[in-house]
């Protein structure tokens, strides 16, 4: 009889998952598990001197909306990866209200909070009298995404599309939006650019271990990621085999020791809030299957900022750089290796 590896249930999507606990529970950086997890990955650098908004801008968001954008001197971003590219458009004084995910950089967190980014709070928003609010397409429920737009805010939703492309579309998108696409070009190449260098280095890599996404929470919440999933999309670029999707896994489900035991992971990812959320890497490794892997034995378990690894922001290529060396440990002294596509155009 083949053996059943998963609980029965739906696909559970890990936004949804997120949006019931990040009320309590933020992204933190995790110094005390360095030795156990990539260094964090430096900033990238805002201009020196903010770009100056080009005004009115009119754009047709994600929802087939055309949005016009006239006042950008009280932006409030709906998601964590949204703020930061605000931010490093060099616009982050703008910025007066967020969601609780908007935790990078970490002044962020001192903003009033207009709730998750799937559950949002309307009055919040409204509170914060902001000339623009923009967001990607998960932002909900829609009745607060229609009562701040009812209530003559511009909103502007982005695509949000998971795939190692997003960062510089989101770029591209939040720039035009906000009246500073020539800032978001730069962005945007720059981030491509690093993105491109890691998964170049990735192609020269020899091995393709199995690496496992763990998706954790205090009050028992364990999920492992699989085809579709953002994490796919990064294990794939660092050249590593996603043992979610090998495993016939969309999205997300919950496992057991028996899924985790089979999948026998190499590597297991751990984004950082939930590490600190059940009490670090020990932990982690007393999750039931989790120290008869490849990855439990060896004590293998890589910790990521939340944002770098689930949301896709400008950091997305140093991040990606991280993991390829991570799970190639062949190359964690090699150069970067340029590509035509990391090129910009003359």
């Amino acid at each position: 009889m083949k053996r059943t590896m998963f609980r029965a249930g739906p696909v559970i999507a890990l936004a949804a998952i997120v949006g019931l606990v990040a009320q309590l529970l933020v992204a933190v950086s995790l110094p005390a598990l360095a030795a156990q997890s990539t260094p964090a990955a430096p900033a990238i650098a805002t201009p020196a001197t903010p770009p100056t908004p080009q005004l009115p801008a009119t754009v047709t968001d994600a929802s087939g909306k055309q949005v016009t954008v006239k006042d950008v001197s009280r932006i409030v971003p709906l998601s964590g990866d949204v703020a930061e590219i605000i931010w490093d458009l060099g616009l982050g004084s703008h910025i007066v209200a967020a969601d609780l995910s908007a935790v990078y950089p970490p002044s962020l967190q001192q903003l009033p909070s207009v709730g998750v980014e799937r559950n949002l709070n309307a009055e919040a928003i409204l509170a914060a009298k902001p000339t623009v609010v923009i967001g990607k397409q998960q932002a909900g429920p829609q009745s607060v995404i229609e009562q701040v737009a009812a209530a003559g805010v511009p909103v502007v939703i982005v695509k949000s599309p998971q795939t190692i492309e997003e960062p510089a579309l989101k770029v591209r998108e939040v720039a035009a939006a906000l009246g500073v696409s020539a800032a978001g070009e730069q962005l945007a190449t720059r981030t491509q650019n690093e993105i491109d260098q890691a998964a170049a280095l990735a192609k020269t890599a020899k091995t393709h271990p199995t690496v496992m996404l763990l998706y954790v929470r205090s009050g028992d919440i364990q999920l492992i990621g699989g085809r579709g999933s953002v994490a796919d999309a990064m294990i794939a670029a660092a050249g590593g085999v996603d043992a979610g999707t090998a495993a016939g896994i969309n999205g997300f489900q919950p496992v057991t020791a028996e899924a985790v035991v089979a999948a026998a992971p190499d590597y297991i990812i751990v984004p950082a809030s939930g590490v600190q959320s059940i009490g670090g890497v020990d932990a982690v490794l007393k999750i039931p299957g989790v120290a008869e892997t490849p990855a439990g034995k060896a004590k293998r378990i890589l910790v990521f900022d939340d944002l770098e690894l689930l949301d896709l922001t400008p950091r997305t290529g140093q991040a990606l750089m991280q993991l390829t060396r991570a799970i190639h440990p062949e190359l964690a002294a090699a150069s970067p290796v340029a590509s035509p596509a990391a090129t910009p155009a003359a």
